[in-house]
């Protein structure tokens, strides 16, 4: 998919070194079609590298994407400088009347706080709010999932042991969702966190379908309102490389932390990772994108203030 970019962002030129497909908004308009709308609220510290994981799977379907950043107004990020996010990034306040035919909300580095206790959480709760009467489909990512999740139907998060932290085989409930087309009966997701959600506690909700679970990582997937949320506790969009520097920050900070399950060759963070997820994450947002995004959407999209489950 050819995405449309502001000009300048720095994920445009990395990714065409990877020969992905991205165009700036110069080239864009001259395209006479309506763009699919999406908008990222990036929580994660490293604003820089989830740009450019999210718009690598992002960028794999034949239609052209115009995508925006947001940020949370009542949190300055220690990790990425403040030009970039005065340049690429908008508030609530800027987009609250506009409308959206996806988004996502990433993982955010405050999973083992109460939920309350976020120095956000009055601002991402309104957004996740805003998101069912603005957006057409929403994907939660990690703690958002989690967030979202508690926030619409109380279900609760649990302390982990120990970090749920490699790469994690998957099986799948609902096989014959459109979110799954082209899927292996077992697919593989990396995982990063010290809580988790669980499976009796969603089937409790009749509002909530799990989709998909590990028997090592648990919950995997789980869908609201016919498609129109995913809730997502893994992270299919890491590159190869981003679990081993987390690992490796941990032990420089450190932090108790084992070798990434499942991730390095014969175990062994010399011989470098084995990328299993990469062809399973490209069909997952290709399929978000083309069955509850662009098929579902509608042509005038102020009319998604309209729609009910799909």
């Amino acid at each position: 998919m050819p995405l449309n970019l502001q000009k300048n962002l720095p994920a445009i030129e990395l990714l065409k070194k990877e020969h992905i497909f991205v165009m700036d908004s110069l080239r864009a308009s001259e395209q006479d079609i309506r763009p699919l709308r999406v908008v990222v609220l990036n929580l994660m510290p490293l604003k820089i590298t989830t740009e450019t994981d999210l718009i690598r799977l992002l960028s794999n379907t034949p239609l052209q994407v115009e995508l925006d950043f947001m940020k949370i107004k009542g949190h300055t990020p220690k990790n990425t400088p403040i030009e970039h996010m005065q340049e690429f990034y908008k508030d609530f306040d800027d987009i609250e009347k506009d409308y959206y035919d996806g988004m996502i909300i990433t993982g955010a580095p405050v999973e083992q706080m109460p939920f309350e206790e976020v120095s956000y959480w009055d601002e991402v709760t309104t957004i996740f709010n805003w998101a069912r009467t603005h957006v057409t489909s929403t994907l939660y990512i990690c703690w958002a999932a989690q967030a979202g999740l508690y926030h619409f139907y109380g279900v609760p998060k649990y302390d982990l042991p120990a970090k749920m932290f490699g790469v994690f085989r998957h099986t799948l409930r609902e096989p014959y969702l459109p979110i799954f087309r082209g899927f292996d009966d077992e697919f593989y997701v990396p995982h990063s966190r010290h809580t988790e959600i669980r499976r009796e506690d969603i089937r409790k909700v009749p509002e909530l379908t799990l989709l998909s679970e590990s028997e090592e990582s648990g919950v995997y997937m789980v869908m609201s309102r016919g498609g129109r949320e995913f809730y997502i506790t893994g992270h299919s969009e890491y590159s190869p490389y981003t679990l081993s520097d987390e690992y490796i920050r941990d032990i420089n900070k450190g932090l108790p932390i084992s070798v990434p399950h499942n991730y390095y060759r014969n175990n062994d963070p010399a011989q470098g990772p084995v990328v299993r997820w990469r062809g399973h994450a490209n069909l997952l947002f290709t399929n978000w994108l083309n069955y509850y995004v662009y098929q579902e959407t509608p042509f005038n999209i102020e009319d998604i203030k309209n729609l009910g489950s799909l």
